[in-house]
Formats: structure tokens, sequence, C-alpha cells
């Protein structure tokens, strides 16, 4: 199952079901200003569906992108638009772009930056629903590890290293301008199957 807080996934299914994971530099020249409208997000949503076919014939630039992956936390708040610039010079590119264009975007770079704004707001809901005082518990658990004599120095840093990573992406989430959670908040369902998935 796949859920905004999950690091886990393949990147490329990162790309084509936001939220998706989560798990990615900013392309596109739309400003934050630009409203996120119902049927903007409606469009996106419907393309990661249509994209979702394409999945299975990409699966060794899955590996490739997953390879690429250093271990630290991806900035939430680029997600879609970093992993299709990793998808730059690819056969997967084109094909995504027209997907996206039979949905109403201009290229992928509008398409990377609608989804950047839809999986952060999303996240933020998510996190205000559900895990209100996270970041409380994070500190603790970071406390708690500090003191544990069950562990390395190293592995100490590696877990310190994750749980700030964490942490800076609850931050990056909860930077999600008012008006894009809103304009979000009436496809949470769709989101939400779309994790599943």
């Amino acid at each position: 199952m796949l859920d905004p807080q999950s690091t886990s996934a393949p990147l490329f299914k990162s790309v084509i079901i936001p939220a998706l994971l989560f798990l990615l530099p900013l392309l596109a020249a739309q400003s934050q200003a630009d409203t996120l409208s119902n049927q903007k997000v409606a469009s996106f949503i419907e393309s990661v569906r249509a994209a979702e076919r394409l999945a299975p014939e990409f699966e060794e630039l899955d590996r490739q992108m997953e390879n690429q992956n250093d271990g630290t936390m991806p900035d939430f708040s680029r997600i879609v638009s970093e992993s299709i610039a990793q998808m730059r010079g690819h056969e997967a590119y084109d094909r995504l772009e027209d997907v996206v264009q039979d949905h109403g975007f201009d290229n992928l770079e509008e398409w990377g930056s609608t989804g950047d704004r839809v999986f952060q707001a999303w996240m933020a809901i998510e996190m205000a629903e559900q895990n209100p005082a996270a970041r409380r518990e994070m500190e603790a658990a970071i406390a708690e590890m500090e003191s544990s004599p069950h562990m390395t120095a190293e592995q100490k840093a590696q877990m310190r290293a994750m749980m700030e990573g964490a942490m800076g992406a609850m931050e990056s989430a909860s930077d999600a301008p008012e008006a894009d959670i809103e304009a979000v908040r009436p496809h949470l369902k769709a989101l939400r199957q779309l994790g599943e998935e």
C-alpha cells in the first residue's frame, strides 16, 4: 500500500502515483500564486490513472531510478517534478508527456508542478488529520535512540538523519498553501484510492 509518507515504493511509480510515495529540481515556471483549481486536481488524478498503464513497460527505468536513490528523504514539495527530471532522455518521458497532454496539461513540467502541489497539500491534510503530534513523537524517538546502549554511533547517525529528514518533510508539507489544501480536500478519496492501488 502506498501512502504519502512511504519512501520504499519505486521512484517511477512515485511519478505516476503521487502520493504516492513519496518518494523528489522544480522544473515548472508555474508560480504558487496560480490557482490550483478543482478541475486541475481532477485532471491530474485522471492522468495518473492513465499513466499507471505505462508502468509495466518501464520496469528497467524503475530499477535504475531506485538504484540512484541515496536513501535520504525526498523533498516532498518537489517529489513529482524531481522524478520527472530523472526521467529526461528516457522513452518513458515522451510517453508520459503524451498522456498528460491528453489530460489538458501543456507539458510534463506543468504536470509535475501541479503534482508537487497536489502531493504536498495531500500530505498536509493527512498529517493534520491523522497525526498532529507526529513532530513531538519523532523528537522523543530521537532522544530515546540517542540514549540507547544497543546501537552503534554509526547506526544512531543513520537513524537521526532519517528522522530529521522525515521531520523536514513534515515541515515542507505544512507549508502547503491553504488554497491548495482546500482544492485538494474534495479529492481525498480518489487520492487515497490511488495510494492503495
